[in-house]
């Protein structure tokens, strides 16, 4: 049962009624009360009245029967305090629901999440994580409840680097393989021939050439390189605990025979200007810091095709041929210009129809103690494998086990991404990250761990909630704040929504444990309390799965 939604239901009819229009109650949880409305202050300005006077008008008007019992506060509030027989009744049937009150949507949508987009012959550094873990939790949310997620891998497999990396490959001969599992110090290597050798540029030029003609060699060779680079990925995913698979490699090359075709049709709408050689689309609404209409390079003055070109195409694909309703593109805020210009475009071409959203899910940098982009004490990116060793390392100080401070580590890097707004940058602090106590991965895995001690302990026992104690009430009405956390995930795809609500459930489970004894409470309320502990166990659970970080049992 999804309260705040219920509470304004009730309200709107009588705000309505003292408006003469239509009025959103602005119902959100409450320190003074369990819930608070504050509509009635705007309201009052605008109809010149007394918000006070206004607010027990509302209270007077609205049915509230069984539900709450309400009161003027303050300048002109409307306190909220659900009636206990509810908040039960309502908490019982959560608990008795597999979904945690959670319904499956009943207006299913195929949902592309693009995200991750890592580059081929390179490694994966910390500048991917955010993608990649933002990304997995919005997946995760939007599949459990009940959209069909497409993942899509957008990986950069194609393009100019890859004649330089294919001449290595065949310099370095039956080696080349086992070298280019090292993607970093192969990268590097091909980097270097290519600074220090004319020659070698020379048939790396060539060697584009060919693989863009398709030539059955060069084809092989890269597929190579791109072979390679998987294994590396999906190995990488899989300790990260992340969801993308083989099956969502959807690279840069797999688009290479749809973008002919993309330049047709555009040109054919009249969405194509030629500029200096290249033909460029001039999107309305954004210009340059001249003033000067911005171009959107379609086709380059050389003939070759650039991001443009391949994002335009992919969202087409995406629309058309598998059918999606809701694009999300998960990508970092500096790409904001771009998107909403292939956005515009692709409006423009009737490739986002009514019903068809595009939407970029922009997030901040990761900052080191300095305050600027997160660098290795040398100035260059930091290998996420590094980053995750490093973390594992700290965990281990307060895990049992090897696996144990895997689930740990691991799972701090990832709470600390996901639990700030995503469009903030934030600072990357081991300590903040590792600790006990705040809003921390750790901190939410070792709730759940020491809720599974007191159940293990429990033994056997029938679920039933009734209160004895205020720490009951709040953390019943915490449990039923999972179900809109949830959906707002979906809505406003913030997963930070779903951290902060776990934490506050973490933070009312801990008062909880130390005003209510659990194991020692005589029967009756041992059960209750027992069933308390059951059911935010289970939502911490889901909750931090959703988020894709793991829960053992012990810490």
């Amino acid at each position: 049962m999804n309260l705040e939604a219920l509470l304004s239901a009730r309200l709107a009819p009588a705000f309505a009624q003292v408006a003469q229009a239509a009025v959103d109650p602005a119902v959100r949880r409450s320190q003074h009360a369990d819930f608070q409305s504050g509509a009635a202050l705007p309201l009052a300005r605008r109809l010149d009245r007394s918000p006070r006077d206004l607010a027990a008008d509302v209270i007077a008007r609205a049915d509230l029967t069984g539900i709450a019992t309400a009161e003027v506060s303050g300048p002109g509030f409307v306190n909220l305090t659900v009636a206990d027989e509810l908040v039960t009744s309502a908490v019982n049937d959560v608990a008795a629901d597999a979904r945690l009150g959670v319904a499956r949507t009943a207006q299913p949508q195929t949902v592309v999440v693009d995200y991750s987009a890592s580059n081929i012959a390179k490694e994966l550094t910390v500048g991917h994580l955010r993608s990649t873990v933002i990304g997995d939790a919005l997946a995760r949310t939007l599949e459990w409840l009940g959209h069909d997620v497409v993942r899509a891998n957008h990986v950069g497999d194609w393009g100019t680097a890859f004649g330089m990396l294919i001449e290595h490959l065949v310099d370095v001969g039956a080696t080349g393989v086992s070298q280019a599992a090292d993607l970093t110090a192969f990268y590097q290597a091909a980097r270097a021939e290519f600074d220090a050798s004319e020659e070698f540029r020379t048939r790396a030029r060539l060697r584009v050439v060919r693989l863009q003609a398709g030539d059955e060699e060069t084809l092989r060779l890269w597929r190579t390189l791109v072979t390679e680079s998987q294994k590396y990925l999906l190995e990488a995913y899989e300790r990260l605990g992340v969801t993308l698979t083989e099956a969502d490699f959807a690279g840069e090359s797999s688009y290479q025979g749809m973008l002919a075709s993309v330049v047709e049709e555009l040109d054919a709408k009249g969405l194509l200007t030629e500029s200096d050689g290249a033909l460029c689309a001039f999107p309305a609404g954004f210009t340059g810091r001249d003033g000067a209409p911005l171009p959107l390079i379609v086709r380059k003055s050389d003939g070759g095709f650039g991001y443009a070109a391949t994002d335009l195409a992919a969202l087409r694909h995406r629309v058309r041929d598998l059918g999606a309703t809701r694009l999300l593109y998960v990508v970092g805020a500096p790409q904001r210009t771009h998107f909403r210009m292939v956005y515009a475009v692709a409006a423009e071409a009737g490739w986002l129809p009514d019903g068809v959203t595009a939407e970029h899910v922009a997030f901040g940098s990761i900052l080191g103690s300095d305050g600027k982009m997160f660098r290795s004490r040398t100035g260059d990116s930091v290998k996420l494998s590094e980053v995750l060793d490093e973390a594992v390392a700290r965990a281990a100080e307060l895990a049992p086990s090897p696996e144990i401070a895997a689930a740990v580590g691991v799972g701090a890097i990832k709470y600390a991404d996901l639990a700030g707004d995503r469009m903030s940058d934030y600072v990357f602090d081991w300590d903040r990250m590792l600790a006990l106590t705040g809003n921390t991965g750790p901190y939410l895995q070792y709730a759940y761990a020491r809720i599974r001690s007191i159940l293990d302990r429990a033994g056997e026992f029938r679920p039933s909630v009734r209160f004895t104690h205020p720490a009951e009430r709040a953390l019943a009405l915490e449990l039923l704040a999972f179900e809109p956390a949830v959906e707002s995930v979906a809505a406003t795809l913030e997963p930070h929504r779903l951290a902060g609500h776990l934490y506050g459930l973490a933070s009312l489970y801990s008062t909880f444990y130390e005003q209510c004894p659990v194991l020692k409470a005589p029967d009756g309320v041992r059960e209750s309390r027992l069933s308390l502990c059951l059911l935010t166990g289970r939502t911490l659970r889901r909750g931090l799965d959703l988020l894709g970080i793991a829960t053992p049992a012990e810490l």
